[in-house]
């Protein structure tokens, strides 16, 4: 028994040091431009922006081939941010920015059809056929998909509800000196 223990722990030991040494002779280097951009995305992988995530927008963007505006879920500010990282000039008179939105489910008339818990990238809708479903609100990234596959129309973006854990206090308004 203690040479079937002192064997597995010898044959543990030599492949992980050969795994160590593999991973570093073999690192692929990525853009540190596409993994900067991808740091400030909100990180929710909705797709809203027509990528299949945070990771393909911030590809998409630093290669030029989608504009810095592409993220909503990010609004102004993180288009603001974008374009200044990436010297872009930026008109963000044409960025719609209505504030964080989270889905509800109206229960007088859900279904329980299930197809808004099939296209939830994160989960956030429970509920099992035939009975009412609900979102979860700290898991919902507000990306509205459930919203398009809804037939009953119960599925409705709100904004997100001011409560004591997500209340901020207001930043002060600034008095010009005359």
């Amino acid at each position: 028994m203690i040479a079937a223990i002192v064997s597995l722990t010898l044959l543990g030991a030599i492949l992980g040091l050969a795994l160590g040494v593999a991973a570093r002779k073999f690192a692929v280097e990525g853009d540190p431009l596409i993994d900067e951009i991808e740091a400030m995305m909100p990180g929710s992988n909705c797709g809203q922006c027509g990528q299949a995530g945070c990771a393909g927008a911030a590809r998409a963007i630093a290669e030029g081939t989608a504009p810095v505006t592409s993220c909503p879920p990010g609004g102004k500010g993180l288009a603001a941010a974008l374009a200044a990282k990436l010297g872009v000039t930026l008109d963000l008179s044409t960025v719609v920015d209505e504030g964080p939105k989270l889905a509800q489910v109206s229960e007088e008339i859900c279904i329980g059809c299930c197809r808004c818990l099939k296209v939830c990238p994160t989960d956030a809708i429970v509920g099992a056929a035939k009975q009412i479903h609900n979102v979860i609100r700290e898991a919902c990234t507000g990306c509205g998909n459930c919203v398009e596959r809804c037939p009953t129309e119960a599925v409705a973006m709100r904004p997100v509800p001011v409560t004591l854990q997500h209340w901020v206090w207001p930043k002060p308004e600034s008095t010009a000196a005359a």
